[in-house]
C-alpha cells in the first residue's frame, strides 16, 4: 500500500506541477538553444506546459470538481500572466545578467512555477468545503 501522502491532493498537485515544470524547463532550453529568442522560446514552452497542466490539474488533482466555465478562465488568466512573467524573467536573465540558456531555464522555471502554484491553490482551484 502506498504511503498516505502519495494519496493526497497535495501530492497530485505537486506531481503535475513538477511534470509541467520539467516540461517547461526542457522545452524552453531546447527552443532557446535551437535559436529562438529567450522570450519567444519560453512563452511557447509555457503555452504547451499550460495545456498539459490544466488538463491534469482539473481532471486528476481536483477530480473534475471545478466547472470549466469557472476554472478555465481563471487558469488561463493566471497562466497568461505567468507566460508574460516567464518571458520577462528569461529576457532579463539573458540580456541583463548574461545567463546561459540552461541557467535562464532554471531561473524561469522556479520563479514561474512558484507563482503558478500559489495562485492555482488559492484562486483557480480553491478548496471546497
Amino acid at each position: 500500500m502506498a504511503p498516505a501522502f502519495v494519496q493526497t491532493r497535495l501530492f497530485r498537485f505537486l506531481t503535475v506541477g513538477v511534470g509541467a515544470a520539467l516540461l517547461l524547463f526542457g522545452l524552453s532550453w531546447l527552443l532557446v538553444s535551437s535559436g529562438l529568442s529567450p522570450f519567444t522560446g519560453s512563452v511557447v514552452a509555457y503555452a504547451v506546459a499550460v495545456i498539459v497542466a490544466y488538463s491534469a490539474q482539473r481532471g486528476w488533482t481536483f477530480g473534475g470538481q471545478h466547472d470549466h466555465a469557472h476554472a478555465m478562465p481563471r487558469y488561463l488568466t493566471l497562466q497568461a500572466g505567468c507566460a508574460a512573467f516567464s518571458g520577462l524573467v528569461s529576457h532579463v536573465a539573458v540580456a541583463r545578467f548574461g545567463l546561459s540558456p540552461f541557467a535562464m531555464s532554471v531561473m524561469t522555471t522556479v520563479m514561474t512555477s512558484t507563482v503558478s502554484y500559489v495562485a492555482s491553490s488559492l484562486w483557480v482551484f480553491p478548496a471546497r468545503n
